[in-house]
């Protein structure tokens, strides 16, 4: 198939390809509960999926003492590490992926799991060969910031405005708008669709199938 608009898509991981956002939500009220803090609400708590852990905890729980947040962090690691091994991939993710490579696409992630975290899933995936380059929030600025997108541009030689960011959070759709590549959403992960559709995506997909097929229509 012939790459008509983008030559570089990028992925959010939680929420966008792995079926995580109810079991990192728990974990952050876990989290919370063992330290004796307030635990955020379900909807407070899935909104911060997709930062960096320690911008996640202080977006969850605003006004701690600074200590605070690196147990929070270290207390969600703990009850995140005991529950990944039951989280799976959204249906359809891997033939999605497998056909886009075969297709000649450079795939990315950029993700607001650590570098352990993310390489520990992508390996239980074993979805490691079919990306080109990732990036993970302890490497470089958390979202929004565009440095996950211009290095991973950078890194593979690739032109911003042929890049793709598909994201089930505002923080996703916000990172493209920043660095200036393309927004596409999936309805079916952390926020809203009226969230996510106040920042304009290409498209916002309610399904991996609907997704797929949109990109092999339109990329």
């Amino acid at each position: 198939m012939a790459r008509t608009r983008f030559d570089l898509i990028v992925f959010d991981w939680d929420g966008t390809l792995m079926d995580s956002t109810a079991t990192i939500v728990k974990c952050i009220q876990a989290a919370a509960k063992d330290l004796g803090l307030p635990v955020p609400d379900n909807k407070t708590a899935s909104y911060v999926i997709g930062l960096g852990l320690h911008e996640a905890m202080q977006a969850a729980i605003p006004g701690l003492d600074p200590k605070l947040y690196p147990r929070m962090v270290e207390r969600y690691r703990i009850h995140y590490l005991s529950q990944d091994y039951d989280i799976t991939l959204f249906d359809g993710v891997r033939e999605m992926l497998t056909e886009l490579s075969q297709d000649g696409y450079f795939l990315a992630v950029a993700t607001g799991k650590s570098r352990v975290g993310l390489n520990r899933a992508l390996d239980a995936a074993k979805l490691l060969s079919l990306f080109d380059a990732t990036r993970c929030a302890d490497e470089t600025f958390s979202k929004p910031h565009p440095a996950m997108l211009q290095e991973l541009t950078r890194e593979l030689g690739q032109d911003m405005s042929r890049t793709v960011m598909i994201g089930d959070t505002t923080h996703d759709l916000q990172l493209a708008i920043n660095a200036g590549a393309a927004g596409v959403a999936v309805q079916y992960g952390a926020h809203p669709y009226h969230e996510l559709m106040a920042l304009q995506p290409l498209y916002a997909a309610n399904s991996v199938t609907d997704l797929h097929t949109w990109l092999k229509q339109n990329g």
